[in-house]
């Protein structure tokens, strides 16, 4: 697996550090000093991409309303398709939380 290439200590500990955060505003704080807001967006961007290609979105509804590019709207669609189904796990979890 690709993920068995980033193990290690340091990801590890940088991964219990963001479960060990308690709530949205921690998160805020955490990543405002560790990425830059760009970094950051980009990364919600893409978990949005995730959201809208399941659902049966176009490439330019998702464009558009995402200002994704076709390329990274590409490689979403890839990780969906081939990847290690984080982001239907991400998704699914997220959508169990609201319908709590």
């Amino acid at each position: 697996m690709q993920i068995d290439k980033l193990r290690g200590k340091t990801l590890d500990q940088l991964f219990e550090a963001i479960l060990a955060l308690e709530n949205v505003e921690e998160c805020y704080r955490f990543f405002d000093d560790l990425a830059t807001m760009n970094e950051v967006q980009s990364l919600a961007q893409r978990l949005e991409v995730a959201r809208m290609l399941r659902e049966g979105y176009t490439y330019h509804k998702i464009e558009t309303e995402t200002g994704a590019s076709t390329a990274t709207i590409s490689r979403v669609k890839r990780s969906l398709n081939y990847g290690n189904d984080a982001y239907q796990m991400a998704l699914d979890r997220l959508a169990a939380q609201k319908n709590k």
